[in-house]
């Protein structure tokens, strides 16, 4: 939907410049309600950045954005067929739809980015739509990077202890040995004492200078079974900047060598330069339960998530994941509350209907035993 007041300019004003894109020196301007789609190359030499209603980037060729100034939408939608290049930051202050396409970003320069502001959000990331590149928050506290390389979503979750002003995210698909945008390389041989392994499958790029924690997940291509054969040596690792070696985050794991997470403990991303899965030489004792189905349809069967063992300790500590990492539910004291609705984050689409169906990690601390339990549950909520 467009506003009718910019279309006579508009077309004339596309007309003059059809072979080299859409030219913005500072008269373009979405209205409330209004919408502009753009089907070529956006660029951007004049103010781009009081505009209310939606941007929509369309089409069956890739969309490049450029030019002096960075453009501010207020909503923004993502449609195309091949890609949409960045080649100058774009803001956006409410909310992000990944339908189709992914956005890239130049990997040489984390300024120009997909620049998620106060308070924005987005939906829709999948391995088909997502950032391949650099996404940057402003004044958020807790975010789910949606970064990734040309094929898979691979996010990266940021809960910090306060609000960041700014922080930056991008994935690498390539071994940290050779990075090919980096100046020099984080060699996989230099790391403290405690660690044994180190992957050359992947690794993390964040900025940040409030401390957090993060949580990355693994997948089957990240190729686990090559670092160990014990799961529980799993760690996040860090390559220190002052020291210029690996070194461990410590924290939780869940998962099999086919997929899981990591949950580090607090630290300075700023301290880090890029993050990925480690080993260490002695292993976090973590015991498997069993793994559960979960279908609250109301049959009296499964319509929640019952630990019989938690009986017996009644100080504990429930955290459920999605396969993605992020926390969906999070009790102290669990009494076999669990039925599908979250009580975490962000992931809820219908609220009415609850989680969507899949499978989910859990993570079970027995206080008085200082133990820890993981293993999985399958959720149909249909």
């Amino acid at each position: 939907m467009k506003n009718s007041s910019l279309i006579p300019f508009l077309f004339m004003f596309i007309s003059t410049v059809a072979q080299e894109g859409i030219r913005n020196v500072g008269m373009l301007k979405i209205h409330t309600d209004g919408g502009m789609g753009f089907h070529t190359d956006l660029i951007n030499d004049g103010n781009l950045d009081d505009n209310q209603g939606l941007a929509g980037f369309y089409g069956n060729n890739s969309i490049k954005v450029s030019g002096i100034f960075s453009p501010i939408f207020n909503d923004i939608e993502i449609l195309v067929t091949n890609t949409l290049t960045l080649n100058v930051a774009v803001g956006v202050e409410n909310h992000t739809n990944f339908i189709l396409g992914n956005v890239t970003t130049p990997r040489i320069n984390s300024f120009i980015a997909l620049n998620m502001m106060e308070d924005s959000y987005y939906t829709g990331s999948s391995d088909i739509s997502k950032v391949d590149g650099y996404v940057m928050l402003n004044k958020q506290q807790n975010f789910i990077f949606p970064v990734g390389d040309q094929k898979q979503l691979r996010p990266l979750i940021l809960n910090s202890e306060s609000i960041n002003t700014v922080a930056s995210c991008a994935y690498y698909y390539e071994d940290p040995n050779n990075p090919s945008t980096f100046i020099g390389s984080f060699n996989t041989n230099s790391k403290e004492l405690s660690l044994d392994n180190i992957s050359t499958r992947e690794f993390w790029r964040l900025d940040g200078s409030i401390l957090s924690s993060i949580q990355i997940s693994w997948n089957e291509r990240s190729a686990i079974n090559l670092l160990t054969d014990n799961i529980n040596y799993i760690t996040i690792v860090g390559w220190s900047i002052s020291r210029n070696q690996w070194e461990s985050l410590g924290g939780n794991i869940i998962g099999d060598f086919l997929q899981g997470l990591a949950i580090s403990d607090n630290f300075i991303p700023n301290e880090y330069e890029v993050f990925s899965f480690g080993t260490t030489k002695s292993s976090k004792k973590i015991i498997d339960l069993s793994n559960y189905l979960v279908t609250p349809n109301g049959d009296g069967n499964n319509d929640f998530l019952e630990i019989p063992e938690l009986e017996l300790f009644p100080n504990n500590h429930i955290r459920i994941y999605a396969r993605n990492g992020q926390l969906v539910f999070d009790r102290v004291n669990y009494t076999n509350e669990f039925n599908g609705f979250a009580t975490e984050g962000d992931v809820v689409i219908n609220q009415k209907r609850g989680l969507p169906s899949g499978v989910y990690f859990y993570l079970v601390t027995l206080d008085d035993l200082n133990m820890e339990y993981q293993g999985f549950l399958y959720l149909k909520n249909d």
